[in-house]
């Protein structure tokens, strides 16, 4: 995996970036928002911990996922606006693993008129499965999610594409950088 500057810089300069994450459940998506937040002034947004914070014990379900970071999603993005508009990079640690998601934060990064990265992580079903079980064992997770859970989130993950207009970084399941536009 590329590490420091390599992550946060333009093509021309080291201009002001929103990183935005794309991957299945238990793919790397939290351990790699963490790298690029310690690589650089950048500041971190991530939805689980606001969810976790603002729905302690609500969310038993994906509906209750799916109605609780709509209402998150609306702050998350005013928020990354204002940091970025003050000139300082964000990460955030939101799932975006549906061409709408990828859109809103497209639109984030045009709003203000800075320049981004879509960090694509192409880990396969069964090492996320087998990822996800161990996060699980160990608790360490804000949120937990059963093979079924998995399963039906996953359904809906559709991987970015060029025709998106993203600039997009992808690794693979070792984390190396495999592919970036």
């Amino acid at each position: 995996m590329q590490t420091g500057k390599s992550l946060h810089a333009t093509a021309s300069n080291d201009a002001v970036l929103l990183h935005m994450v794309c991957g299945k459940i238990a793919s790397g998506k939290s351990t790699l928002v963490a790298r690029l937040a310690s690589a650089g002034p950048v500041v971190s947004i991530s939805e689980d911990a606001w969810l976790a914070q603002l729905y302690p014990g609500e969310i038993l379900s994906i509906d209750d996922y799916v109605r609780c970071a709509t209402r998150v999603g609306n702050v998350i993005a005013d928020h990354a606006r204002a940091v970025l508009q003050a000139g300082v990079s964000v990460v955030l640690d939101v799932p975006f693993n549906t061409v709408a998601a990828r859109a809103w934060g497209l639109a984030i990064s045009q709003a203000v008129g800075c320049d981004h990265r879509l960090h694509y992580l192409d880990v396969g079903e069964a090492v996320c499965k087998a990822r996800l079980r161990a996060r699980n064992a160990r608790g360490d997770h804000p949120f937990q999610a059963s093979d079924a859970e998995f399963d039906r989130i996953t359904r809906y993950f559709v991987a970015p594409v060029a025709m998106e207009g993203l600039n997009i970084v992808a690794y693979d399941e070792a984390g190396a950088v495999r592919l970036s536009s």
